[in-house]
């Protein structure tokens, strides 16, 4: 898989994450709630994930909750926040 076609997927799995657990990015991102820096840390962070897999099977089946390996646990929590 090429950098970007990696760098892609994992940004997708981590939108797909936070989404499924009512934490939108975009929107914490827009509104200053997270930097830029720290989504593109955040994205660094996953894509040195070895449980990718397995976080796209759980996504794919519909789990709710962000597993305990997950290393953006942190920051989708804190901006699910936004939300309620």
């Amino acid at each position: 898989m090429s950098t970007t076609s990696k760098s892609a997927h994992h940004a997708h799995l981590m939108d797909r994450m936070a989404t499924r657990n009512g934490a939108d990015l975009d929107l914490a991102r827009q509104s200053g709630f997270v930097s830029g820096t720290e989504i593109v840390e955040a994205l660094v962070s996953c894509i040195g994930c070895s449980a990718a897999g397995d976080c796209e099977d759980r996504l794919d089946r519909g789990a709710k909750g962000v597993p305990s390996y997950c290393r953006n646990a942190g920051l989708i929590a804190r901006v699910e926040t936004l939300t309620h």
